[in-house]
């Protein structure tokens, strides 16, 4: 009897060690994007001229959240870019008040434009990943824009429009009663607190990184999460590769996550892990996202 090969991603990403989240991985470069709410920091991979991949962190996140993805999609032939959302970490500069007319708040209007202006910094569609709140973001981006999408995976993303917390386990019937000052207080409070038992090198980075974070952002997003534009249709229509990509132990029950996939057409990949597939599951995702950009190409 043949025994069965085991799953190379899944040896490796259980055999990820706690590194120096602050350290670049090699080969990667820092730079700055001017982007319409100001300079956005951002870290690029592989060479330019190859099929870009554009990997979006999500609230309280920052482009180091895809440093094990990064070298594993540059070496596999993609110009990789990730960079921090306005007001998130080194992007804390930017915002609402640097748009022409200045702006009070954060809204989705400023991140997407944000975000196509990187897609449009180069020529031809990208493969763009959304992280928790900028699969939002994503979405909203390819509605504007669809032929700036080669493909769209929406990691960990709220799987529910409106108010998108509702769904979320245990304060769901909660969420809808709380503000965004409120909510961020809380969201901000629960990573220090490090309920999700992160390994010691990654919650220092985080607890770090919380210094530079612009709090008003934070408050902004928790409150833009609670109004998410339901894009369901037009992104069933969208005739590009899509993923749904979570882990089981997601914020959001697994459920919500599949009907959320199905209806807008896209595949899904379930992992053995929480919230944050691109830090605990690194191989895998990469493993499904280069599956995903090898798939048929768009038609229209």
């Amino acid at each position: 009897m043949t025994e069965a090969v085991p799953d190379l991603s899944l040896v490796l990403d259980a055999a990820i060690p706690d590194i120096d989240w602050a350290r670049l991985p090699a080969g990667a470069r820092a730079t700055t994007f001017a982007a319409p709410s100001g300079d956005l920091a951002l870290i690029e991979g592989g060479q330019a001229g190859n099929p870009r991949v554009i990997l979006v962190p999500g609230v309280t996140g920052s482009k180091e959240d895809f440093f094990l993805m990064l070298p594993l999609l540059a070496d596999a032939g993609y110009h990789v870019l990730t960079f921090d959302m306005a007001g998130q970490y080194e992007s804390a500069d930017a915002g609402p008040e640097h748009l022409s007319p200045p702006r009070r708040h954060y809204d989705h209007d400023l991140f997407v434009m944000d975000l196509i202006a990187i897609l449009d910094s180069a020529p031809g569609a990208a493969h763009v990943l959304g992280y928790s709140f900028a699969g939002t973001v994503a979405q909203i981006a390819l509605t504007l824009r669809p032929e700036l999408f080669a493909s769209l995976t929406l990691l960990s993303s709220p799987p529910q429009s409106g108010q998108g917390f509702r769904g979320v386990k245990r304060i769901g019937w909660f969420s809808g009663m709380a503000t965004g000052r409120v909510g961020a207080a809380l969201m901000i409070w629960g990573v220090r607190k490090n309920f999700t038992h992160v390994p010691p090198g990654r919650l220092a980075f985080v607890r770090h990184r919380f210094a530079f974070t612009r709090r008003r952002s934070v408050e902004d997003i928790i409150s833009l999460m609670k109004r998410a534009p339901d894009l369901v249709e037009i992104l069933a229509a969208s005739p590009i590769p899509k993923l749904v990509a979570v882990g089981e132990h997601d914020l959001w029950p697994t459920p919500l996550h599949r009907d959320f996939a199905e209806s807008i057409g896209a595949s899904l990949a379930i992992y053995a892990t929480g919230h944050s597939p691109c830090e605990t599951a690194p191989n895998q995702l990469v493993r499904d996202l280069l599956a995903l950009y090898s798939g048929p190409a768009r038609t229209e």
